[in-house]
């Protein structure tokens, strides 16, 4: 009786001992069940993974709409630019709901025959924005954008775009950013400082720095000294400031020189992009000088006599004899 609990102890102990021994050697058999699930699950991930790249390759909105729902993704709405007007709508219809103070409204208006003639055809205005595209290596997005606001402001102020154009070329090669040491700004190099009040409208001096506004300002400047000046070319002088000095330094040359290349250009004519031909400035008549007139030495009687002052009555032949 006494050895039964012993007994059963002892049972119970190697019981323990064999389910630790089975549980042990079927920790490798465990491990290698983990690792064979691991594996496949990581197949199948390969798998999808490759699905989804093809998908995005195929299909170009699968990728958007993926990473539209990426965490990473930027979810703020993108800021709306206001489109340029392009060269074609400047002979569109008026649409109800634009305005007149619109540039875009501007462009749709019916023009006057007097518009016409100084805008153009589209067609001429599409050959000039693609010459200026290719001769100033600017963007052809941009420079259409810089045409048509040279375009609409020629049209509404009443000057030629091109010569506004050949301003800009000679000015700041067409870069809206360009600044002289002196504190001229942007495409038509506009004293900002001196002629701030013409800025006002249009957001104040920052906006010299803005394509639109600075073409707008630049041409009306333009405008008002061609118009002071009597002249193209006094105008330009007093654009460049030698309006008090005795020449402008070539500077009214090379701005006729690019509008003479842009109104062939606007013809149909082939000017080439790498042109540095000036036109010939005016050439001055000037009167022929009369030769000098000069005494000549009496070398002789006769000479010497007809040098001599004459005496009232008395005729050649007395002369000689008196001598």
């Amino acid at each position: 009786m006494l050895n039964q609990p012993i007994e059963a102890q002892l049972s119970s102990a190697a019981d323990m001992v064999d389910h630790s021994a089975q549980w042990a050697k079927s920790i490798p058999s465990r491990i290698g069940r983990f690792f064979t699930a691991a594996h496949y699950a990581v197949t199948l991930l390969g798998i999808a993974a490759l699905f989804v790249l093809g998908m995005m390759f195929f299909n170009p909105d699968f990728a958007d709409k993926l990473m539209a729902l990426s965490p990473f993704s930027d979810n703020q709405p993108e800021e709306v630019v206001p489109e340029a007007p392009s060269l074609a709508n400047l002979m569109d219809v008026p649409a109800p709901a634009l305005t007149a103070a619109s540039p875009v409204a501007a462009a749709a208006v019916p023009m006057t025959e007097e518009e016409r003639k100084i805008i153009g055809t589209p067609r001429q205005q599409k050959l000039v924005t693609t010459w200026l595209s290719k001769r100033y290596r600017v963007a052809g997005d941009a420079t259409d954008m810089l045409v048509s606001a040279a375009y609409l402001t020629a049209r509404e102020i009443k000057l030629d775009p091109l010569l506004i154009l050949a301003v800009m070329a000679i000015e700041s090669r067409f870069n809206p950013f360009a600044e002289s040491p002196m504190g001229a700004q942007g495409l038509m190099q506009v004293m900002s400082k001196v002629h701030h009040d013409k800025f006002q409208e249009l957001g104040g001096v920052k906006a010299a720095l803005n394509p639109v506004a600075n073409i707008k300002v630049g041409s009306l400047i333009l405008k008002e000294y061609v118009t002071r000046g009597g002249s193209v070319e006094a105008g330009l002088k007093s654009y460049v400031g030698a309006a008090d000095m005795e020449n402008d330094g070539g500077y009214g040359l090379k701005v006729l020189s690019e509008y003479q290349n842009l109104k062939e250009v606007a013809v149909g004519k082939n000017v080439s992009i790498f042109t540095t031909a000036l036109i010939k400035p005016p050439v001055q008549a000037v009167r022929p000088a009369l030769p000098a007139v000069t005494p000549a030495k009496p070398t002789a009687v006769g000479d010497m006599a007809a040098a001599a002052p004459k005496k009232p009555g008395t005729n050649m032949t007395e002369e000689i004899a008196a001598l």
